[in-house]
C-alpha cells in the first residue's frame, strides 16, 4: 500500500539565515497601516516628558503608542494580555520590533501619557477629514452607558450612609470602653506589660470603615452644596438625598440605567459623522441622563476640526428648549425627539404649509420630525451612530473601563474612540 505523501514538517528545523519579523507580515496587514500612522503622528507631547537619567534607557514612546493603537483596535485592552501577545502574536513582535516591555511598563505608560494620548483622537480625526471620511453634514450624537471598574455592590447611599456612621460611632465607644476596662483587668492580674491584640484589630477594622464613610458622606455633602449653588440657593441648607449614592472603589462613578438593569458606571458619549460613520467627538459623563451633553459634545466638534456640523440629529433623551436654543443660537439645525415613540404607533399625516404662529418650540420640533424631509433625516440617526456603538462593544469586546476616576476614563474612551477612526481610516485607504 503506497504511503500518503506530504509537504515536509520539522518544527526543529534550524533556520540558515536569521528570519525577519516584517516578513512574516502580509502586506496590507492592520498593524502595518497602525505603524505607518503612528510614525506620521506628532508625539512631542509624550517625548518632550523624558529627561535624560542615568541607566537603562526607557522604550522609545512612538513603539509603545504603537502597541497600545494596535491593541485597541484588535480588542486587546489590558496591560497583562498586551504583554502576553508580544510574546505570541507576530503583528505586535513586529509592532515591538522585537521588545517585549512587560505588563507593569505598559500599563505605566498609560497612566502617565494618558492626557497626550488623549490628544491623538485629534490628530486621527484630522486624518479621516483631509483623507475625505468627514463632511459634517448630518452628525447623530447618542450615549452608551459603560461599567466602571467597579461594584454596585461597593456603594453605599447618603441616607445609609448617616444610620451606618452613627452605628459605627457607637461600637467604637463600645469597644473603647470594654478595651479600657480590659486593660484595668489584665493590669490586676499581669502586670502592665500585656500583649492583647484582638480588640485593637477589631478597633481599627471598624475605624476605618467610619473614616471611608464619613469621607463618602462629606462629598455628597459638597456636591449638594455646589448644585444648591448653581441653581441660586441656599447652600448651606443643602442636603443630599437619602438615595445619592457614592461608590467605594471608583467614588467618580455613578449607578447607571441600562435596558438591561442597573450598573455602576460611566456615560460615554459620541458624534458620528454620517458619511462614513467616524466619530468627530466623544466624551464621558458620570451622570446619567443625557440631556446635559449635546452641547459639550457638538462644542467639542468645533473645538476640534474647527467646524460646526450642519445638522445634528439626537434621540429624545436629548430633547430640551436649552438644546434647541443652544443649537439654533450657533445656526446649527437640529433634530430631537420630542418623546420616544412606540413601535407600532401609526405615522401622523405630513404638515403641510408654514407652521402656524403661537406655537411651542416643543410643538415646532414635533411638526419638523413630522414633515418628510425631517422623517428621512431622523431615520439616519440609528444607522449613523448604533453602528459604532455596536463595533466598539460587541465587535472589538469593550464593555468596561479599566481605571478608575473621571479623568481616566475619559482618556480611556479617547483611544477607543481614535482605534475606530483609524479602522475607518484604514478602510477607505
Amino acid at each position: 500500500m503506497d504511503m500518503k505523501t506530504f509537504r515536509p514538517y520539522d518544527p526543529e528545523q534550524l533556520l540558515l539565515l536569521p528570519p525577519a519579523i516584517q516578513d512574516w507580515l502580509p502586506e496590507g496587514h492592520l498593524a502595518r497601516f497602525v505603524s505607518e500612522v503612528v510614525d506620521e503622528l506628532d508625539l512631542s507631547a509624550i517625548e518632550g516628558s523624558y529627561v535624560e537619567e542615568r541607566g537603562y534607557p526607557p522604550y522609545h514612546p512612538r513603539m509603545m503608542t504603537k502597541i497600545l493603537l494596535y491593541g485597541y483596535c484588535t480588542g486587546t485592552y489590558s496591560s497583562r494580555r498586551l504583554a502576553d501577545k508580544l510574546v505570541d502574536s507576530v503583528a505586535f513582535r513586529y509592532l515591538a520590533a522585537g521588545n517585549r516591555p512587560d505588563f507593569r511598563t505598559i500599563s505605566d505608560f498609560r497612566k502617565e501619557h494618558g492626557a497626550a494620548l488623549t490628544g491623538l483622537f485629534g490628530q486621527v480625526l484630522r486624518l479621516c477629514r483631509k483623507a475625505g471620511l468627514v463632511k459634517l453634514g448630518r452628525v447623530a450624537v447618542d450615549g452608551t452607558k459603560i461599567k466602571a471598574n467597579a461594584s454596585k455592590h461597593k456603594a453605599m447611599s447618603y441616607g445609609r450612609m448617616v444610620t451606618k456612621e452613627a452605628a459605627l460611632q457607637r461600637e467604637i465607644e463600645e469597644l473603647l470602653r470594654r478595651a479600657e476596662a480590659t486593660d484595668r483587668e489584665e493590669d490586676k492580674l499581669y502586670g502592665p506589660d500585656r500583649s492583647g491584640q484582638e480588640l485593637p484589630e477589631e478597633l481599627t477594622r471598624r475605624e476605618s470603615r467610619l473614616s471611608k464613610i464619613r469621607e463618602a458622606k462629606a462629598a455628597l455633602e459638597a456636591e449638594a452644596r455646589e448644585k444648591a449653588l448653581a441653581e441660586g440657593k441656599d447652600a448651606e441648607k443643602a442636603r443630599p438625598p437619602d438615595k445619592a449614592q457614592r461608590n467605594f472603589t471608583d467614588p467618580e462613578s455613578k449607578i447607571q440605567k441600562t435596558r438591561d438593569g442597573y450598573i455602576q458606571g460611566y456615560n460615554a458619549q459620541v458624534a458620528v459623522d454620517e458619511l462614513h460613520q467616524v466619530i468627530v467627538a466623544q466624551q464621558v459623563s458620570p451622570r446619567s441622563p443625557d440631556v446635559e451633553q449635546l452641547l459639550p459634545v457638538v462644542q467639542e466638534v468645533k473645538r476640534v476640526l474647527r467646524r460646526k456640523p450642519k445638522q445634528v440629529v439626537a434621540d429624545a433623551g436629548y430633547w430640551s428648549e436649552a438644546n434647541v436654543r443652544g443649537m439654533e443660537k450657533d445656526k446649527i439645525e437640529v433634530l430631537i425627539a420630542t418623546r420616544r415613540q412606540k413601535h407600532d404607533e401609526p405615522l401622523q399625516a405630513c404638515p403641510l404649509g408654514r407652521p402656524p404662529a403661537g406655537l411651542t418650540a416643543k410643538q415646532r420640533m414635533e411638526r419638523k420630525l413630522q414633515t418628510k424631509r425631517g422623517r428621512k433625516a431622523y431615520a439616519r440617526r440609528k444607522a449613523i451612530v448604533e453602528a459604532p456603538f455596536g463595533q466598539i462593544k460587541h465587535g472589538r469586546g469593550f464593555r468596561q473601563f479599566l481605571r478608575r476616576g473621571l479623568a481616566c476614563v475619559q482618556q480611556e474612551w479617547a483611544l477607543i474612540a481614535t482605534a475606530h477612526n483609524l479602522l475607518k481610516l484604514r478602510t477607505a485607504w
